[in-house]
């Protein structure tokens, strides 16, 4: 049995519909990924699966639980992280973890958290004096000192300079390792990429696909591009006889070549069999943002819920 399965999720707010019946599952020891642009609905879903927002229809079960009827009991076994978690200005680090530990019966160790997430020399600071990074990774603290079997994290990295976010994936690599169960919501397609086993893409409510970011790409078969200085001009037609290539274009001395399957070999024999050399080559890959701009249609992050 999936520990969290969603079938038909419905929301509306008004007469905006920002949940339009999604379904998916997620395994046990899984990292789960809800990609999409801002708007699309995955901040509502994700409220809606942890019992903070009442849902206008479909079911929703988390560890077999009804989120709306079992809440204190969902409670203690998912750790939540919020987009946007807010604590008391003058509550320090330490007290909040404090507070936090003692709703559990056998919570986590409060001084490793802060120490893996570089906030132990900030036990004594006080809440309204944290920057937002700092607020960000104290409320992952938050969401993890209960042990839990899943935990849920809103825009984990929001906020976070380059070195505190690869500490913060590090750690969500740690804790799937420990057997926890992760659901990660997040527009950042190198986070999604890195950490996630699977991914729902949402766009205007809906589930667009569901799938491993490697075959999300390989669903749009996005071009590969090579870049490169050649030792000699190269008519274009030597290059587009090649079955591997799509497109040649030539610009002040530089060459790119689009092309699908191994075109990298197909360009550089050829080039070798003519003796031409080529200089600062490079090349670019499908990534999972090509595949979030093609089955989305977007380029650009909206707004809303």
């Amino acid at each position: 049995m999936p520990v969290i399965e969603v079938r038909d999720l419905h929301k509306r707010y008004g007469d905006h519909v920002a949940v339009h019946d999604v379904s998916f599952a997620v395994e046990e020891g899984e990292i789960f990924g809800i990609l999409g642009p801002n708007g699309a609905g995955k901040t509502t879903t994700v409220e809606c699966i942890e019992g903070l927002r009442t849902p206008d229809g479909g079911t929703i079960r988390v560890l077999g639980l009804d989120p709306q009827r079992d809440g204190d009991e969902l409670r203690r076994a998912v750790g939540v992280q919020l987009q946007d978690s807010k604590l008391p200005e003058r509550m320090t680090v330490g007290e909040a973890v404090a507070l936090y530990a003692s709703f559990h019966p056998d919570p986590a160790d409060g001084d490793e958290l802060l120490d893996r997430l570089g906030l132990a020399a900030r036990r004594r600071t006080r809440f309204g004096a944290l920057s937002g990074g700092q607020q960000q990774r104290l409320a992952i603290v938050l969401a993890l000192i209960g042990r839990p079997r899943i935990a849920v994290l809103d825009e984990l990295t929001t906020g976070l300079d380059p070195r505190s976010r690869r500490r913060t994936w590090e750690l969500v690599e740690q804790i799937r390792a420990e057997g926890v169960t992760v659901l990660l919501v997040t527009h950042v397609m190198e986070e999604a990429e890195r950490l996630c086993d699977r991914i729902a893409l949402i766009d205007a409510g809906r589930v667009v696909a569901i799938d491993s970011p490697a075959g999300l790409v390989e669903r749009v078969q996005a071009p590969q591009r090579i870049r490169f200085h050649p030792s000699e001009p190269i008519p274009d037609a030597l290059l587009l006889a090649l079955p591997e290539v799509t497109a040649v274009e030539q610009r002040d001395g530089r060459v790119e070549v689009s092309g699908t399957g191994d075109v990298l070999a197909a360009v550089t024999s050829t080039l070798a069999r003519r003796r031409i050399v080529v200089a600062e080559l490079r090349i670019t890959q499908a990534r999972l943002d090509d595949a979030f701009v093609a089955l989305t249609g977007t380029t650009e992050e909206g707004t809303g819920a």
